[in-house]
Parts: structure tokens; sequence; C-alpha cells
């Protein structure tokens, strides 16, 4: 007996990116500890320096219990009040050395090597992109530094619009942004509880979980937005 035939599900014209830990890596915590040791140097036997750093690398995961509604996404100050609680609560750590992790943060933030590649073939296909971030902090700047700016078509920050993921407004904000239909929109992110948010939507989600590596599998999503024959 033979199989029907599927029909092929809608095309993708529109993507729908989260940025941290999606097209952007935030880097070892061992490197945002030697920038802000050289903005503020400080000695740190090599107990310490081990601790911090462990500390530092989970250091947002501990967000996600002191602040659940992610609140800190909704203003600079908020999110600058929230890493400093999170600091307390850590490894005893010197107030200008504090300060000086919070001020170099954005600066170790780096695009993946296949974010670039990624957004420049879906630009030549003709899809559209949106960047889509709960943000607290002026992430354009690191957008502008890495080259990202220019390969997107709209850009969607929480303490921008007032809303923060997985609320549906911020979803629906993003695709009025890029005209783009539910049904014909992928979103691509690392977070299974705030990029999915879409989907009561109609949004297809991809998850990429946060690696450590230079490439982030990103040319999965060129391969999702390839109409299907």
């Amino acid at each position: 007996m033979r199989r029907a035939a599927h029909s092929c599900v809608p095309p993708v014209k529109g993507v729908i990116f989260d940025i941290h830990s999606t097209l952007v890596d935030q880097g070892s915590a061992s490197g945002w500890l030697e920038a802000a040791l050289v903005r503020a140097p400080h000695p740190l036997s090599v107990h310490e320096r081990a601790a911090l750093e462990s500390f530092l690398d989970l250091i947002w995961e501990g967000a996600r219990i002191s602040d659940p509604e992610s609140t800190r996404d909704l203003s600079f100050a908020a999110h600058e009040r929230v890493f400093h609680e999170l600091l307390a609560a850590g490894p005893g750590v010197d107030p200008a050395l504090g300060a000086a992790l919070y001020a170099v943060m954005l600066d170790v933030w780096h695009a993946y090597d296949d974010a670039i590649p990624t957004l420049e073939a879906l630009q030549d296909a003709g899809v559209k992109v949106c960047l889509l971030s709960n943000a607290g902090v002026p992430i354009r700047t690191v957008l502008d530094r890495e080259g990202l700016s220019p390969l997107v078509d709209a850009v969607v920050l929480s303490y921008e619009v007032g809303c923060v993921k997985p609320d549906t407004r911020i979803f629906q904000t993003a695709l009025d942004a890029i005209s783009c239909p539910a049904g014909e929109a992928l979103m691509v992110g690392d977070s299974g509880r705030d990029d999915s948010g879409g989907t009561t939507l109609g949004i297809r989600t991809l998850i990429l979980p946060r690696t450590s590596g230079p490439v982030h599998g990103l040319g999965a999503v060129v391969s999702l937005t390839r109409p299907c024959h």
C-alpha cells in the first residue's frame, strides 16, 4: 500500500533569533575575570580565582531563581542591581572588582563563528530576520561591534518594549517588526523556557542549547528555511 503524499509545511519566510547564547557567545568566565582584573587589579589566590570563575560561569542561572520573572531585563538599573545581588551571594568580591566585572561584561561577548555566515545566507535567500532578546543591557553595542546589525531587519529588546520572553506579546512584536505571519516564522533560541513562548502563536521553534565552542550549529537554520520539494 502506498503512503499518502504529505503536503509541504508552510515555507519559513522570517526567522526570529535570540541573541545571547544563540548568535552571541558570552565567553568564558576566565576571560571575563581577566578583563575585569585589567580594569581593576586585585590580588587573588589560585583558589580564590578558581572559585570566582566557577561562580561567574553560572551566575545568570542563579538569576533564574532569584528573579524568575526576568524583571532584570526591563531596565539597565534593574539588571545591574540583580547582578550585584547575585555577586554578593557568591565568594567574597571586592566592590571595585565587582564594578569592573559588570563594566566589561559585554566586552567579552562575541558572535559565534557561524552567526554571520548564517545571517548572510538568510539575507541572500530573502528571509526576513528579527533579533529578539530579554536584555537589560545595551546589547546593540555588541551587535554593532560584531557586525550583526547590518544583516538583520529588526531588533526587539525587552527593555524597549516592556515585556519579556516567554510572554507572547514580545513574540508578536517581533512578528510585526518583520511583517511575518506566525505560521511562516521560525524562532531560534537556547532556552526551552523563554524561547518557546511563541509556540502558542504558531511559531515553529528550534532550540540550540548553549555550547562552549566557537560554532553553534546555526547552519541548521538555513536548511530549515529551504523550500521542500
